[in-house]
């Protein structure tokens, strides 16, 4: 019986909000990306999901990829000062019960592993704020001088992060019939397929239904909600609005 894992997705199940969406915010305030961005490709589509209008995977993908054309072309290294204030200004914005499941799994020794579809540059400093064994995070490629390309590897979808998972299980040995698994959205999903105790942290709708259409989940699956500073712990047959 090898080592206990816990795998945590961080966007909307550690981070309150998403690493990504935070990271734009701040390259739009420093004038590094053109504000015309965001008020003309972001603002509606971020507005849409605020109302409930959309869905917030669909919100996430249309998002990233106006993000990746406007990291194209910047250069990484002058870009740390942004990707540290991220951290150092957002990094404790996160869901109490998030805070006290990795603290319990620190303090039973167990691995933990963040994956993250927010770029890698980012899912790094917080992995290293929350003692995480290991991280994955989507990759952002540069080239030769530094730049960004425009190309990358995401690790927002269930083959990817099931690849991630399987790549630390082999090289930590870790159980996964013990191990536990943290996400909010389908892309989270395969991942509680994994392994022994699986947790639907806010999730969403499209999550909610995937869950409830699988017997075996439905039996080992918890699903937390958190708001405000109430945590709640719903059977997993609750009733979709």
């Amino acid at each position: 019986m090898g080592p206990v894992g816990a795998f945590f997705d961080i966007d909307g199940t550690l981070y309150r909000d998403s690493l990504m969406v935070e990271h734009f915010k701040k390259l739009v305030k420093y004038e590094v990306v053109d504000p015309v961005v965001w008020h003309r490709n972001v603002k509606k589509t971020y507005e849409e999901w605020k109302k409930r209008r959309a869905e917030y995977d669909d919100y996430l993908i249309e998002l990233s990829q106006i993000y990746i054309r406007s990291l194209t072309g910047l250069n990484k290294s002058s870009l740390d000062f942004i990707a540290d204030q991220v951290i150092k200004l957002k990094g404790e914005e996160v869901y109490s019960y998030s805070r006290q499941r990795i603290q319990y799994h620190l303090w039973a020794g167990h691995k933990i592993f963040f994956i993250s579809g927010s770029p890698d540059f980012l899912v790094e400093k917080m992995a290293e704020k929350y003692s995480a064994t290991e991280f994955r995070g989507t990759h952002y490629d540069v080239n030769h001088k530094g730049n960004f390309t425009g190309h990358i590897d995401p690790m927002w979808d269930s083959e990817n992060k099931n690849r991630a998972i399987m790549d630390f299980v082999a090289r930590h040995n870790i159980d996964l019939s013990a191990s536990y698994a943290y996400g909010d959205t389908n892309g989270d999903y395969s991942m509680f397929q994994l392994v022994g105790h699986p947790v639907a942290i806010n999730p969403t709708r499209e999550l909610v239904r995937n869950i409830q259409s699988d017997t075996e989940m439905m039996d080992k699956i918890d699903i937390i909600v958190e708001r405000k500073d109430v945590i709640f712990r719903l059977p997993s047959a609750v009733e979709i609005l």
